[in-house]
């Protein structure tokens, strides 16, 4: 190799970045020992920028484009190497490439949930996540603040800082909002406006970013209260809890009935369910005539023993609804306070007449 050839070696005469990665925010022109020479060629293509810096004082930049490296063109460079009337021979100088390009598919969170006062479940706290666009709109303030002399600036570098400052901005966001948490996802499009804003207005002129696009995706609840949520929505959707009784009751009289393999369990079952309906039956009264209210039940004092398990209390009027049903007999024991004692209810003289005038012994045969 003669000298002209290894001078030529050490000159470098094209300066450019061919960007095939979709993270890195800056790039540095691998320089090594190596000289610019009067004249290199610089490309700059769409969606970089390119930034001189010598002795670590950021000199000229340039935006797209195919430049001839002259002193027409590099005059903050030129003042800070003295050419006052040009230069000839080769230079040194660091060339970063910023890229200025939407950097897409970036992830924000919560990393703890949010303490808020909401005014339906009062202290209550919340989860968000979203995504959001990264762009290099300062590139001098950004290799000042943040890349300095690294050989390559990703964006997962600066991630961590913007998930905090996205998080923190949320708290802010949604406290001062004084929305509902039922009331927060009819709002999404627009507290995400606002929070882009309150985003971009910390990292812009500090890191010379923008945040082009940030989206809130869910706003969510802790598990313990999405379950009482659940719950709160089931009984809306039962609707009249009286009917729904109403409804369950008569289900499972139904299905004793149809299951008469159940013996006294199954039977004291239907009874109570019984006594019930009819409790049910007599609270509601002429309901169906519209106008009248339904007078308020005897007082319930009779218990009854079904089975080897009590019933009741119940009143007057449900006993006489049993013994119509053939559910209470003479021979069922009752008790009241009164009694003292389980007693058969056809031994009580105020149920005797429930089950109808015994009738008289029959007369003696006639005398032979």
């Amino acid at each position: 190799m003669g000298l002209f050839d290894k001078l030529r070696g050490e000159l470098i005469d094209i300066i450019e970045w061919v960007d095939d990665s979709r993270h890195t925010i800056a790039w540095r022109f691998p320089r090594y020992q190596n000289e610019i020479k009067n004249g290199a060629q610089l490309i700059v293509r769409p969606g970089q920028v390119a930034v001189f810096v010598h002795r670590g004082e950021i000199a000229d930049a340039f935006e797209p484009g195919h430049y001839e490296l002259k002193t027409d063109n590099l005059p903050i460079l030129s003042t800070l190497q003295g050419w006052k009337y040009g230069f000839n021979s080769p230079f040194k100088a660091e060339v970063y490439f910023v890229s200025t390009r939407q950097i897409t598919d970036l992830k924000w969170g919560t990393p703890n949930p949010i303490m808020l006062r909401d005014a339906d479940f009062g202290p209550i706290r919340l989860r968000a996540f979203g995504i959001y666009t990264l762009k290099a709109v300062e590139p001098k303030a950004l290799l000042k603040e943040l890349i300095g002399t690294d050989q390559s600036f990703d964006a997962d570098e600066i991630t961590e800082l913007l998930r905090a400052t996205i998080a923190t901005s949320f708290a802010e966001l949604i406290g001062r909002s004084k929305i509902s948490a039922l009331d927060l996802a009819a709002s999404y499009r627009d507290l995400s406006d606002q929070l882009r804003k309150l985003v971009a207005e910390k990292v812009d002129d500090e890191y010379g970013l923008d945040i082009p696009q940030l989206n809130i995706v869910n706003v969510s609840f802790p598990e313990e209260v999405e379950k009482a949520l659940d719950t709160r929505t089931s009984m809306g959707v039962v609707g009249d809890l009286n009917a729904y009784q109403q409804f369950q009751m008569g289900k499972a009289m139904l299905e004793a009935a149809q299951n008469p393999s159940g013996g006294g369990a199954a039977e004291g079952m239907g009874l109570g369910m019984g006594f019930a309906m009819a409790n049910r039956m007599t609270q509601m009264g002429g309901a169906g005539g519209g106008a009248a209210v339904a007078p308020p039940p005897p007082p319930a004092a009779w218990h009854i023993a079904i089975g080897g398990a009590t019933r009741g209390p119940f009143g007057d009027l449900q006993l006489m609804q049993a013994v119509q049903a053939g559910e209470l007999k003479p021979d069922t024991l009752v008790w009241t306070p009164a009694l003292g004692n389980w007693t058969p209810a056809g031994q009580v003289p105020q149920l005797a007449t429930l089950f109808g005038a015994a009738p008289p012994p029959p007369p003696p045969p006639p005398a032979s």
